[in-house]
């Protein structure tokens, strides 16, 4: 069970739905980790404190041309979805554009010249922390300079093991990040805040996730805070509401702290374990209605 949490923006409460989430879960007894996908700007390990297990670089193949034996032929150029390698045959010039390959190997199976070879890149790091003997924290950070954090979110999502939970902390935003993270996930909680800015971006994230065909239901975070325009939302497009964490102080504070609500407040703890049966519950029954 893979359960991504995300929203349309950065601020509104993602690490923490993710973090107390991913705590009062490894509390019930279940075999669960958390994947940080921010890799720009993770942050899950300043709440989630475990011991350092081990870190491991990521890196990536970029194609290296060797000019001697390019013919110019252009069948690189034309397999290479990414527009990441660009020639001019009247100079006979070709040149690689590292930040847009994926890596994706088309332009060395194009080339029938044999003028393509592969060095690695290091793209970031991938930390895993043990939080506990079942539960484990695993980080990806992007390398400074590194265009696309893509390749880095789907190895870190790689190592999350099927048989057991997993939390999935993605980036904030729509784009390919966000996408990335959110297309390996049987469920998405969807973090918004009741304001003008939550709700439109609110309204990118619904509609990108009914694209993709991904269920999801939306947590309203520091609630009672701005106007009611996201439950009509919500109720208007017949979205389910899994909760809503009310605008406290003591959050504020606690999360400045580094220290996890659920933890400290034990109303907070047993509305995250009520949230969680009731993802479980809706997870269930999108799964019963497609089978």
């Amino acid at each position: 069970m893979k359960i991504a949490v995300a929203s349309g923006k950065g601020g509104t409460g993602k690490t923490l739905l993710a973090t107390n989430l991913f705590n009062v879960i490894q509390q019930s007894g279940y075999a669960v980790d958390l994947i940080d996908c921010d890799a720009e700007e993770p942050n899950d390990q300043q709440f989630i404190k475990g011991k350092l297990q081990g870190q491991q670089l990521v890196t990536q193949n970029i194609p290296v041309i060797d000019k001697d034996r390019c013919t110019f032929c252009g069948k690189c150029q034309e397999f290479c979805q990414y527009n990441a390698i660009i020639i001019v045959r009247s100079h006979q010039h070709i040149r690689v554009f590292e930040d847009l390959c994926h890596d994706c190997g088309a332009c060395g199976y194009a080339c029938q010249s044999g003028a393509i070879s592969w060095q690695a890149k290091t793209t970031g790091t991938l930390t895993t922390y043990e939080y506990n003997q079942h539960s484990l924290l695993v980080e990806g950070r992007i390398a400074v300079g590194v265009y696309s954090s893509v390749p880095l979110i789907s190895q870190a999502i790689k190592g999350a093991k099927p048989e057991q939970i997993t939390i999935l902390d993605a980036p904030p935003g729509t784009s390919c990040p966000f996408i990335a993270t959110v297309n390996e996930a049987d469920f998405v909680v969807l973090v918004t805040e009741p304001t003008p800015f939550g709700l439109n971006d609110l309204r990118l994230s619904v509609q990108a996730l009914q694209h993709l065909n991904i269920p999801f239901g939306v947590v309203i975070n520091r609630g009672g805070l701005g106007n009611q325009d996201v439950h009509r939302f919500l109720t208007e497009n017949k979205l389910p509401l899994l909760d809503e964490i009310p605008f406290d102080r003591r959050i504020a504070q606690l999360y400045s702290e580094g220290e996890l609500i659920t933890n400290n407040i034990s109303a907070y703890n047993k509305q995250f374990q009520e949230l969680f049966i009731r993802i479980k519950k809706q997870i269930e029954h999108d799964r019963d209605s497609h089978t």
